[in-house]
């Protein structure tokens, strides 16, 4: 099966992308290894892939329409797995067209795309921000999606919308997958995760937004990799999916996490809280467990652990102490 991943450069990409090679599968990738954060990471991710013929790179941008359809031409794909986004929620605010151009404009182009070339599933990257002010939780699918708090948040709403109007028009089978706060090895490092164990690891002052108490449901990337190959497998005419650990804790408890796993004490500070920013996220997990298979199986102590000793080992491999 030919699999084109968008954004496949990046930390949910590449990591699907080596599990599907695993599989057998062949896969397309597309990224723009733009520089919203350093692309020699990117390049990185992807470096072990160049040379399995079942592998292959396309350079350029989503929101490039011409070559778009020319790639999606000469590739053919029977599945597609749309990572490729401007993520964050608060850069999203200090750029609400670009955020914009890329994950709204950029999408219609895919769908464009495939339209016509009889694709057997196209799986949507949405995102636990569409929940914005839900004051319940666990979040569910069939929650009203009224109230997204900012321009990545709303962006991601439009995707999915943008989506259902395709498969209705054009029977084209949807998976949109809402991802609650991914992290693991080669996580981006702009995210909590990535970024508190680095500053803490270093020595340096991290900085909390509010008080610590902001609850998050944190989501292995292996578990989440697990889903989105499950909905690779099994299309629907149009569904949504929470893909999450439906296991929240705060943001303190996180950082004592690290703390422990680093056997160093944080140096914190504590910010305003950030415009756009939720208070909680928390997956119900129930309709992706019945429809797909999916299960959490990696509890966020265990997460980190796997995290921290991965980045030790880069770390090591990287400066040679």
């Amino acid at each position: 099966m030919k699999i084109i991943v968008t954004g496949g450069a990046g930390f949910i990409g590449s990591t699907l992308t080596d599990a599907l090679l695993a599989r057998g599968e062949s896969v397309a990738v597309i990224d723009s290894f733009n520089d919203f954060y350093d692309p020699s990471l990117k390049r990185e991710n992807v470096a072990a892939f160049q040379s399995n013929p079942r592998f292959s790179l396309h350079e350029f941008d989503i929101r490039d329409t011409r070559k778009v359809a020319e790639v999606f031409k000469a590739e053919m794909p029977d599945v597609v797995v749309h990572l490729a986004a401007r993520a964050g929620v608060r850069p999203s605010i200090q750029e609400p067209l670009l955020y914009e151009e890329v994950n709204c404009i950029g999408t219609l182009n895919l769908l464009e795309a495939v339209r016509s070339i009889g694709l057997k599933n196209f799986v949507f990257a949405s995102s636990s921000s569409v929940y914005g002010l839900n004051s319940k939780v666990p979040f569910s699918e069939l929650d009203p999606i009224n109230c997204p708090i900012s321009p990545y948040a709303s962006t991601k709403r439009a995707g999915e919308l943008m989506c259902f109007t395709y498969s209705h028009l054009y029977g084209l089978p949807v998976s949109c997958m809402r991802f609650f706060t991914v992290y693991g090895e080669k996580g981006r490092p702009d995210m909590a995760m990535a970024k508190f164990t680095k500053l803490i690891h270093e020595g340096r002052e991290i900085q909390v937004y509010g008080d610590g108490s902001a609850q998050r449901d944190f989501t292995y990337v292996g578990d989440i990799v697990s889903g989105l190959i499950n909905s690779i497998y099994k299309p629907f005419k149009y569904e949504i999916f929470n893909l999450g650990g439906s296991n929240m804790i705060p943001v303190s408890r996180l950082i004592e996490l690290i703390e422990m796993n680093l056997g160093k004490k944080a140096v914190i500070r504590y910010m305003d809280p950030v415009p756009g920013d939720v208070t909680i996220t928390y997956a119900d997990v129930s309709k992706a467990r019945d429809l797909i298979g999916f299960e959490p199986k990696v509890v966020i102590d265990k997460g980190v652990e796997i995290y921290v000793k991965w980045f030790l080992e880069r770390e090591k491999r990287r400066t040679g102490i």
